[in-house]
């Protein structure tokens, strides 16, 4: 790059939004020795000279500094960011900086551990892991060197999840793994069901690996041949259509399993010469060879909107210098492990991509879910690739192209050089998208507004600032909209918001399936690798409307597809096993009117501690010493967690007092989990609804041995009638996020919060 020494560097500072320092006091700001946190500037500064630094690699007489504040310059106009790793580690003793790894799986006790090791490494400096199990022998298949039987792929991946378990990723991020088996493989319906139990293998996304042979025997409802993973001979027959109406249903159920297109990922991999493609990594956007890992970027496309046009001149230099940061990221990276060092550099992967597209379609004045949208996602895509490519080319021509060019698609493309195997990536942007300002990735806004609370329990709403900008621009706003607007999350029924404005801010759950579907097919048109995307459904979608997507993404060209009906993931699985084997339901009479409360009971509470908090669960017992009501408390009083804790116990003493026996209710709150689980092993407590099942459970069996005196009495009604008014107005919340209470969103397997950064993965 040409030399500007005369400028005086590091001039722009950052234009962050408040959430964007929040964001980054939690997660990047590192402190040095005294404890002096590095400010947001001093973080991009940081971030830029270390990246910068590369360029001695290529050129000894390189001006560094000039470099730098480009990259500086970039990042501080949130026109670009790296992805979390780049901007926790470049110029830290760490200096990680990738966050996408695939590890092999190979068929012996010593490979296995030795990828469980290779896992927490990589886990411990900040990286997520991608895996195919498909390798490993099936369940109760020989193992020649003990004489005994293989216990099956589905039960070493507990291994690989318990050690997860107890790595955070370099303190900052929490360890998630992508899991794959290939829909050939003899233990693919145990690995279909392998999560049904939700709590199980809470640390990994599941995806199927799926072939061509299988999509054409779905579609002639023929059967598929089953192969061992050693011989490739096969070992068995499955229909086909009815081993993917069960990926279908439990997908519907609660969002596992995923499916991955594995020959339409390997029919695009841009160096077949050097290995078929397994896996991806946990989010399934970046489809890798095994030990190679993938630095990511996103260019933020609400700083290319001028006067209602895109300027396509100042997206072109972002593009060109985005793609040479990543590249000099490869040169600056520390790698967890040497096979991952040198299969990075041998293919040199980078994976450009964007952030802020809804916030790009209203600001065009384009709803999401519109022809219009589409075409100017493939324009637009097509533009970044394009671009990209060239920026790739001309690094080639000064730094060399990567090592296997020679036999990779590229010659035969007309390419005489080429740096980097991949360009375009298309990520879920997480937390760097909070930073920007900006829409996450690809995705539809979740909601337009929320009630924000501040001191004293008191909420403000919190909105969307272009439809803000559009309300006052209509001269339609209003608190009282802007209330309404917070209660309903969107504008689809609120008549007070003109018709055209209500169609270009359309939220997740009000667009048909077939456009988020229609959306990923565009962008994948012209993205390398793969796009990170779920497709949300409304709870009351079908099973046979989850079966649509997956059709429509197969045909429609995407390399996998991630679904999520909202609330499938709330409740409790009741019918965890084998699907064909029935399950009788217990029948319960109960008498027509609750038992009467006497004015005094004695009892005993117990302390449980979940993810939102300390809960203090009281069961009191009668005057026979049996179980009769439950109080619950967690938190403020007013606040969401102990509103839903009230509720909870309310609910339990009326079953309780309507003659329902403690062990039913037992069974029906252990083992619901939420995003926030707390402990380990048989300490862990899944939710708070699980926690009090469990206090429960100990308070009958660790009955107290008392006399209980019978009393003046209080009827059941004036009872609730008096918990009612001292609890006033209750608030509620379906979803918020135990950090700020704005909603939360479920992203390619993760719960995240686009409001402070909160982050949850499955």
């Amino acid at each position: 790059m040409a030399s500007n020494s005369n400028k005086k560097l590091f001039q722009e500072e950052p234009a962050l939004l408040a959430n964007s320092v929040t964001v980054l006091k939690k997660r990047y700001l590192r402190k040095n020795e005294s404890g002096q946190m590095e400010s947001p500037k001093d973080l991009f500064i940081r971030v830029a000279k270390n990246i910068a630094q590369a360029e001695l690699k290529f050129d000894s007489n390189a001006d560094v500094d000039s470099v730098a504040d480009t990259f500086y310059t970039q990042m501080a106009s949130l026109k670009f960011l790296p992805n979390s790793p780049t901007l926790m580690n470049a110029g830290n003793a760490l200096q990680q900086l990738s966050a996408c790894f695939v590890l092999p799986v190979d068929d012996s006790l010593e490979a296995i551990f030795e990828a469980v090791k290779y896992t927490a490494l990589i886990h411990k400096s900040g990286g997520g892991t991608g895996f195919s199990f498909s390798r490993l022998r099936p369940k109760d298949d020989s193992v020649k060197t003990t004489k005994g039987v293989s216990s099956g792929p589905v039960s070493f991946m507990s291994v690989f999840d318990a050690a997860t378990e107890t790595i955070k990723q370099g303190g900052m991020r929490r360890g998630a793994n992508m899991g794959i088996l290939r829909v050939d493989h003899p233990d693919i319906m145990e690995f279909i069901y392998a999560k049904q139990d939700k709590t199980k293998l809470t640390n990994f996304n599941l995806s199927v690996g799926i072939t061509e042979e299988f999509m054409k025997s779905v579609k002639n409802g023929t059967d598929y041949d089953l192969l061992t993973p050693r011989d490739r001979k096969k070992t068995g027959s499955k229909n086909a259509k009815e081993v993917f109406n069960e990926m279908v249903r439990l997908a519907w159920e609660g969002g596992d399993p995923g499916i991955i297109f594995l020959d339409r990922i390997n029919n695009a991999n841009p160096t077949p010469a050097e290995g078929e493609m397994e896996s991806t990594n946990p989010c399934g956007e970046q489809p890798l060879l095994p030990y190679e890992s993938c630095n990511l970027g996103s260019i933020n496309l609400v700083q290319f909107v001028k006067n209602g046009k895109i300027n396509w001149d100042d997206l072109r230099e972002t593009c060109r210098i985005a793609v040479r940061f990543l590249d000099n990221v490869i040169e600056m990276n520390n790698y967890p492990i040497k096979q991952i060092d040198e299969m990075t550099k041998k293919n040199r992967k980078i994976g450009l991509g964007i952030m802020g597209w809804s916030d790009m379609l209203v600001m065009l004045n384009i709803p999401y879910n519109s022809n219009e949208a589409i075409l100017l996602a493939e324009e637009v895509m097509k533009f970044i690739r394009d671009e990209g490519r060239k920026m790739s080319v001309e690094l080639a021509e000064e730094r060399g192209s990567f090592p296997a060019f020679e036999k990779s698609i590229y010659p035969a493309l007309g390419f005489k050089a080429m740096r980097n195997a991949t360009i375009t990536t298309i990520a879920p942007t997480g937390t760097i998208s909070i930073i920007a300002g900006a829409s996450s990735g690809i995705e539809p806004y979740f909601a337009l507004a929320y009630y924000r609370n501040v001191m004293d329990n008191n909420k403000l709403p919190e909105v969307n600032p272009y439809f803000l900008e559009k309300a006052n621009e209509g001269k339609f706003y209003s608190e009282s909209l802007m209330n309404k607007l917070a209660e309903a999350g969107n504008a689809h029924n609120l008549t007070e918001v003109p018709e055209d404005i209500r169609k270009i801010f359309v939220t997740s759950h009000e667009i048909e399936p077939v456009w988020h579907v229609k959306m990923q097919a565009a962008f994948q048109k012209y993205t390398d690798n793969a796009v990170s995307k779920t497709v949300n459904f409304q709870n009351s979608a079908t099973i046979e409307d989850v079966e649509k997507a997956y059709m429509l993404a197969y045909d429609l060209g995407c390399k996998g597809i991630t679904i999520y009906r909202d609330g499938s993931r709330s409740g409790q699985v009741l019918n965890i096993g084998k699907v064909k084997e029935e399950k009788q339901e217990e029948v319960i009479t109960v008498p027509a009117k609750p038992k009467e409360r006497p004015a005094i009971l004695i009892g005993k509470t117990i302390e449980k501690t979940t993810g939102c908090g300390k809960m203090y669960v009281t069961i009191n017992q009668d005057a026979e010493g049996k179980v009769f009501e439950v109080f619950t408390s967690i938190g403020k009083a007013g606040g969401c967690a102990q509103s839903q804790a009230e509720a909870i116990g309310r609910l339990i003493s009326l079953n309780l007092r309507s003659g329902v026996e403690p062990e039913f209710i037992i069974r029906q709150l252990k083992g619901i989990s939420c995003h926030t689980p707390h402990g380990f092993g048989s300490q862990r407590i899944l939710s708070c609804a699980d926690a009090v099942g469990k206090a429960l459970e100990e308070a009958i069996h660790n009955p107290l041995n008392v006399q209980v005196v019978r009393n003046d009495s209080i009827t059941v009604d004036s009872l609730l009638a008096d918990i009612d008014k001292k609890a006033g107005k209750k608030v509620v919340s379906n979803g918020a996020c135990p950090e700020c209470g704005a909603p939360v969103e479920y992203i390619e397997g993760c719960l995240t919060c686009q409001s402070c950064g909160y982050s949850k993965c499955s």
